[in-house]
């Protein structure tokens, strides 16, 4: 695990990402809050590309927790068959969707306590809402930020919401709203974990990891 990395350099760092791509967005397909919430619930060991492969479909007739109900458990799981562990997350679809109707008035809630209050929603998945739906400054962490973060020394920590906090802690708050985004996408496209491209990184001069590729 790196150390953390000095102001300067955080902020010339997320310049540059934030130079690169303005105004970066999340990659799964959604139509309002519910289906958001639904298509995250929905990743969890799963990639985006296939969870929207299977989404598309079901949110052109299930995009409320009404219709969702409607639509049933079963038809459900068979839209989503081809995600990872499709059974209970088609199961907690359909207990979501019903506690939004019962508790919440068909809203979705916009706290991150409420949120993960709702079967097969946890803290990232919280995060991810209100960040990309309500333009909330939360940082949803996930495999790719966890590794970005401890190997250039962004935002080190020794589980995820250590993460979280170095992000919150240390990310200039005028980045704050997008960190989370450019770290995804740099995780995901080029400090990949196995040989990471640091050729093309943009931000290969600030970097602390030592086994840097050519």
């Amino acid at each position: 695990m790196a150390k953390q990395l000095p102001y300067a350099a955080m902020r010339a760092i997320f310049t540059r990402f934030q130079d690169l791509e303005p105004e970066p967005k999340g990659e799964l397909e959604h139509v309002n809050d519910f289906t958001l919430l639904v298509a995250v619930a929905l990743s969890a060991q799963a990639t985006d590309v296939g969870v929207n492969k299977a989404t598309r479909a079901l949110f052109q007739i299930a995009d409320t927790p009404e219709k969702m109900l409607a639509l049933g458990e079963e038809r459900l799981t068979e839209m989503i068959k081809t995600i990872g562990l499709f059974r209970n997350k088609a199961r907690n679809v359909i207990k979501l969707s019903r506690i939004l109707i019962d508790v919440y008035h068909g809203q979705v809630p916009t706290s991150r306590a409420a949120l993960q209050s709702l079967p097969g929603v946890g803290r990232k998945t919280a995060n991810v809402v209100l960040n990309m739906w309500h333009g909330y400054p939360a940082q949803a962490v996930d495999t790719h930020i966890f590794r970005v973060g401890n190997r250039t020394g962004i935002c080190p920590g020794r589980d995820e919401l250590a993460v979280e906090r170095a992000i919150e802690d240390n990310v200039p708050v005028e980045f704050q709203r997008h960190a989370h985004h450019w770290l995804i996408l740099h995780g995901r496209y080029i400090c990949v974990a196995r040989t990471p491209k640091c050729g093309i990184c943009p931000i290969r001069e600030w970097c602390l990891y030592e086994e840097k590729t050519a």
